[in-house]
Order: structure tokens, then sequence, then C-alpha cells
């Protein structure tokens, strides 16, 4: 089962966010192997449009941290989103979720920068 998480994004900053993989023992997974992916949207029907997150690994430690540049954030729309991170076996294409949750996107005031 996935760990679940609520995240914030302020809009028109950089956001970026680490997520700790485990084994079911509280050991850190060596994600050696691995592809990770993110992905967030509006709802769960296919008919909503999906963002990518940038996803980056860091085997050793098993951190899987997922990111939004800037210019990204500044295109979503304020409000509530669903995401999951998923991990990626290379060698037989086995999909583990590993954190889902609600990502809050708060509205930006300041446009000047």
């Amino acid at each position: 089962m996935s760990a679940i998480a609520n995240l914030q994004i302020e809009q028109g900053t950089s956001f970026s966010s680490d997520v700790t993989v485990t084994t079911d023992t509280d050991a850190v997974f060596d994600l050696s192997g691995y592809a990770s992916y993110a992905q967030m949207s509006k709802g769960y029907a296919t008919s909503h449009t999906r963002t990518s997150l940038t996803t980056s690994n860091n085997t050793d430690e098993g951190v899987v941290t997922i990111s939004l540049t800037a210019a990204q954030t500044s295109n979503l729309e304020e409000g509530r989103y669903l995401f999951d991170v998923v991990i990626v076996k290379l060698e037989d294409s086995t999909v583990t979720r590993v954190l889902e949750g609600i990502i809050t996107v708060n509205p930006r005031i300041s446009t000047n920068y």
C-alpha cells in the first residue's frame, strides 16, 4: 500500500518535494534499476488533463524527488488536484505506487517576476 501525503504548490513558484521509499521493515529501498513517474490531475476520470511532474531518483538514499518549475506552476489552475508517484522496475516492468494524495495549488498575487 502506498503512503499518503497532501502537498501544496504556490502558483508561479518553483516546487520540489522528496519522497523517501522504504521497505516493509522501514529500511531504505534501493532504487537501482527503477524509473519513477508522477502525475497530477483534477480528477480520476480519463477526461481530466494530467500534468506530469519531473522525477529524479537518489538510488542510495531511496529518495524520489518530484518537481515543477516556476513556469510550469504558473500554468496550473488554482485548486485541488489528485496525484501519485510510481516506481517501475526496469527488469520486468513491475509498477508500484509509492505515494498518493492531494496537491492544493494556491493562487499567486505577485506577477511581476
